[in-house]
């Protein structure tokens, strides 16, 4: 009963300085808003681009084509050709499973009035049996299309929505960067696989899209499939011996391709995060302490205005105890309502954000929301401790004298 009266008194003081307890609390809210903001952006980020690396499959592994020094720079190589991925299938033994070439573009696509901008893969048939990916309606692309160069085109998920609707799109022709297409299937909602929003791509046979489409003589890349997870790093090996071979490079030579697998973009994507966090939390943690900075002005002024009232209650029996919990709580309850405050704004600047940029992804754990509320309270606390002290420690004669 004795505490509730303390914290009653504490509230009865902000709310006699209204005015000034909500400017206190403006840091404190700029400063959690800015910690949940940035948490909910790098959390968000990070939860999507490792849910499109799980979508890869631990299985896999990414060949790109590479870099290589050139005048003491770092110069862009083609090196993946078509060639390159037969060769793999076939001298890959027992470590290699399959392979899926694939050449990467983009245009537009048309059906009468209604048009847009896809991503364009050039693939073979072992695309879809590698990703397990399949059409809903239709067929996938087939090899005797490949073989052809054959003007087919098979439309992700929400491509055919956009252009059909619910209507039925094989057989229909359509134009990309226009040239004239028919559509042999539409393939099944899917999201991402890899670093691709499939659902939002057209896939048409790796022959058309590097010698009709785009004229390109190499690859984009090639997705590489394990036989064994377990015998990952043989694979890699076994990879890298078959690629240096075909490109005639020689002992000594950089490979003028780069490997990468599942863990290894999870590896490179956390040390990429760390770095973000860093400066996201340093700039949360200025914004915290001038917060704190504020709180502690505003209670030292509060603990000069009622310092005759403070002689008063020491004078009639209070403990010096009894005031510096006071005063504490006042610190406390501004710091928890400007973090409940900050809280709400951070989620709110975030969701701003991202439908504002259609980039950023948002994923705030309750766990960032406990954090924000305590780093908040404890700000408080730890700013009001100063004032605090001074206010139980007022000699009570010389504050009853105080005008």
């Amino acid at each position: 009963m004795f505490y509730l009266r303390i914290i009653w008194m504490a509230l009865r003081g902000l709310r006699t300085n209204l005015m000034r307890s909500m400017l206190a609390t403006i840091g404190v809210i700029i400063g959690v808003g800015a910690v949940v903001s940035a948490v909910s952006i790098l959390q968000g980020s990070e939860k999507y681009f490792l849910d499109q690396f799980e979508s890869l499959g631990a299985d896999k592994i990414m060949v790109f084509n590479g870099q290589q020094q050139r005048g003491g720079r770092a110069m862009a190589v083609n090196s993946l050709k078509p060639e390159d991925a037969q060769v793999l299938a076939d001298e890959g033994g027992d470590l290699i499973k399959a392979v899926a070439p694939q050449y990467t573009g983009g245009g537009q696509i048309k059906y009468f009035r209604k048009n847009a901008y896809v991503s364009i893969l050039g693939a073979t048939p072992g695309y879809a049996e590698i990703n397990d990916y399949k059409p809903v309606r239709g067929s996938f692309i087939t090899r005797e299309d490949v073989r052809s160069s054959a003007m087919v085109v098979v439309l992700g998920h929400k491509v055919a929505r956009e252009l059909f609707g619910a209507l039925p799109a094989e057989g229909k022709s359509v134009k990309i960067n226009g040239k004239s297409f028919t559509v042999a299937g539409v393939m099944e909602e899917r999201g991402t696989i890899g670093f691709l929003e499939v659902d939002n791509q057209i896939i048409i046979p790796l022959s058309t899209a590097m010698d009709r489409m785009f004229g390109s003589k190499y690859l984009t890349s090639l997705i590489v499939q394990c036989a064994d997870t377990q015998k990952l790093d043989a694979c890699i090996e076994r990879t890298k011996i078959i690629l240096r071979q075909e490109h005639n490079l020689k002992a000594g030579d950089e490979d003028d391709f780069i490997t990468l697998t599942q863990e290894q973009f999870k590896r490179q994507l956390k040390q990429v995060a760390i770095i973000f966090a860093v400066v996201f939390y340093s700039i949360a943690g200025i914004s915290m302490v001038v917060g704190g900075i504020g709180i502690m002005n505003i209670m030292m002024v509060s603990v000069t205005e009622r310092t005759r009232e403070i002689g008063v209650r020491i004078a009639v029996g209070a403990r010096r105890i009894d005031i510096l919990l006071q005063f504490l709580l006042e610190a406390g309850i501004i710091s928890l309502f400007g973090g409940a405050l900050g809280v709400a704004c951070g989620m709110a600047m975030g969701d701003l954000l991202s439908k504002i940029t259609q980039v950023l992804q948002l994923y705030t754990p309750a766990t960032t929301i406990i954090y924000a509320l305590v780093m908040a309270l404890v700000v408080g606390i730890i700013s009001g401790i100063y004032p605090a002290i001074r206010a139980s420690n007022l000699d009570p004669v010389m504050a009853l004298r105080y005008e």
